[in-house]
């Protein structure tokens, strides 16, 4: 699939093309990942976070939020309900939070390695390489870090630099790979300033990175943040990309024709975008990933990265329980066991063989 291709889709607005763009995507994914719906346990061990961008509620500028970070005891505690939930993986996420240091973070994945069979994905932002590798050395099997755009001015302008060190998220997702971490990106969609080429280039990058999973999202407005009260901020010229369900479906599907193995969440931004049925649209339209809470109800609604997010109050048994039933509605199975990445499987039975 080529630019234009991928153009041509994310600005198609005919339902009935469309219907035919969520039926390929579709098949592919039943094709290549099956019909399971694997199950994701989501830890958001700290809100706490140094970095200041633009567009997230976690920001250190945000001086009201309530700050917090979960004990070792707690978090083992809701690793051991992801098993008693029969969930093949725990997602271990927080702001980017010096306090979850290399030898603490070391402790806690190997005592989640040794007590249970989950697998661990972390997603703590942008780390050194001693770091990653000392974590991946303790057993994390992935780890996802968003890219957020491949418009490198565009980024920038969102995520301001740590002192004199700047961002390359990019890099650092080649030095995952190269450790032997399942790698996960992802970008937002309809950030201000954001165009239609910009978008096409990040579907595009999916592909050239070969993600093992890939995590997208709509742009959702956060008071706090400068991208939450700039006021209108858009592209000129009618080339911006809108923040919407129906965006967020585009990418998802094309994200699953340009990484055909890939994993691919339908993530809580669209619950909260359409919380009838947004998760099951995604599902139905390329994703076989979903992400159920397991962080205490305590903590969840101080994770607020943008407002109003979905599902903040419900416990993780209601939690549970709901996923289960929305997978059946659409005829699905709940997957079984860990959910590697297909693409890894292949290449660890390559090296067997």
């Amino acid at each position: 699939m080529d630019r234009t291709e991928i153009l041509r889709w994310l600005r198609e607005e005919d339902e009935g093309q469309l219907e035919k763009l969520w039926e390929r995507a579709d098949a592919v994914r039943h094709k290549h990942v099956g019909d399971a719906v694997h199950l994701r346990g989501l830890l958001e061990i700290s809100n706490h976070c140094v970095r200041s961008c633009a567009y997230c509620g976690l920001r250190a500028a945000n001086r009201d939020l309530v700050r917090y970070r979960m004990t070792e005891k707690e978090i083992l505690a809701c690793a051991h309900r992801a098993v008693e939930y029969g969930y093949g993986t725990v997602v271990i996420q927080a702001g980017e939070d010096p306090e979850t240091e290399t030898g603490w973070v070391t402790d806690v994945v190997r005592r989640i390695k040794t007590e249970t069979p989950l697998a661990v994905t972390l997603s703590l932002g942008e780390r050194g390489d001693e770091e990653l590798a000392a974590w991946r050395d303790a057993g994390a099997d992935r780890y996802l870090l968003r890219f957020e755009t491949s418009n490198r001015e565009l980024y920038d302008r969102i995520h301001p630099s740590l002192g004199s060190t700047r961002s390359d998220r990019i890099a650092i997702l080649h030095t995952l790979r190269r450790l032997g971490y399942e790698t996960g990106g992802g970008v937002m969609i309809g950030i201000p300033g954001q165009t239609w080429d910009d978008l096409a280039g990040d579907v595009m990058t999916f592909a050239e990175l070969d993600l093992d999973m890939i995590g997208v999202g709509p742009f959702i407005a956060h008071p706090a943040t400068p991208l939450g009260s700039a006021g209108d901020a858009s592209a000129p010229g009618g080339a911006q990309v809108p923040n919407t369900e129906l965006m967020t479906y585009k990418v998802v599907a094309l994200a699953r024709l340009v990484c055909p193995l890939s994993n691919i969440p339908s993530t809580s931004a669209l619950a909260t975008l359409n919380l009838a049925d947004g998760r099951e649209l995604g599902l139905s339209r390329g994703a076989n990933v979903v992400m159920p809470n397991l962080t205490p109800p305590a903590y969840r609604a101080l994770y607020e990265i943008y407002p109003a997010k979905a599902c903040i109050r419900e416990t993780a048994d209601a939690c549970h329980a709901c996923m289960r039933g929305r997978i059946a509605s659409l005829g699905r199975t709940v997957g079984r066991g860990r959910g590697d990445s297909p693409r890894s499987v292949l290449a660890a039975e390559n090296l067997t063989h």
